[in-house]
């Protein structure tokens, strides 16, 4: 990572995160769904936003696909590159969560390393790892995107899974069976953040 400039300097600014969660009326954290290609993590993703919404939470989500469009849209696929996209992704969660937001993201973020340093840059109590554990197979045969096909044929290299190694998370925060049905899984990810005092609603 390049090092800061010295004349570049962090301002405190009068308005707090504590007062922008205040504003909302709940914290701001980031729910980070990691698992396999066509495990369901947009899938979960996307309806627990909307469960949030109607709820009353400020959300945002950031989704694999979207990102490369615009933020990462001069990143491939290497190692490298996959650790750039997560370094991104992590800093625009950081400051969404300053914002006092609820921060769902979605993607594969294959390994673990990358995983832990957005851990630490939220710190202690913003960062909730959530592992849409669904086997290989399942994804496999689901493939929404048809990329699995194409990656057993060979036209698509560093296809996490297949021929790119998954590093799976060993002690999830949240620990979800991919194959269950999506409005379960909702019900338990909303269980915890009641729980963990996140949402009051």
């Amino acid at each position: 990572m390049a090092e800061h400039d010295e004349n570049v300097v962090w301002h405190a600014h009068p308005v707090t995160a504590s007062a922008r969660e205040q504003l909302h009326g709940h914290r701001g954290v980031v729910l980070w769904f990691t698992g396999l290609s066509g495990s369901g993590k947009s899938t979960v993703a996307g309806a627990l936003e909307e469960a949030l919404h109607k709820l009353g939470v400020s959300t945002y989500l950031l989704d694999g696909d979207n990102v490369r469009h615009g933020l990462c849209n001069d990143l491939g696929f290497t190692d490298d590159d996959r650790r750039e996209n997560i370094r991104r992704v992590g800093e625009v969660a950081r400051l969404m969560v300053d914002a006092g937001l609820v921060v769902l993201t979605a993607f594969i973020s294959p390994h673990r390393a990358e995983r832990q340093m957005v851990r630490e840059r939220l710190g202690e109590g913003r960062f909730i790892e959530v592992f849409v554990d669904t086997p290989l197979a399942i994804c496999e045969a689901r493939d929404p995107k048809g990329l699995y096909k194409k990656a057993r044929a060979g036209e698509l290299k560093n296809f996490t899974g297949i021929d790119a190694v998954y590093e799976a998370p060993e002690s999830p925060d949240v620990h979800l069976a991919g194959e269950q049905l999506v409005t379960n899984l909702v019900s338990q990810l909303l269980d915890l953040m009641r729980r963990d005092d996140i949402i009051r609603s």
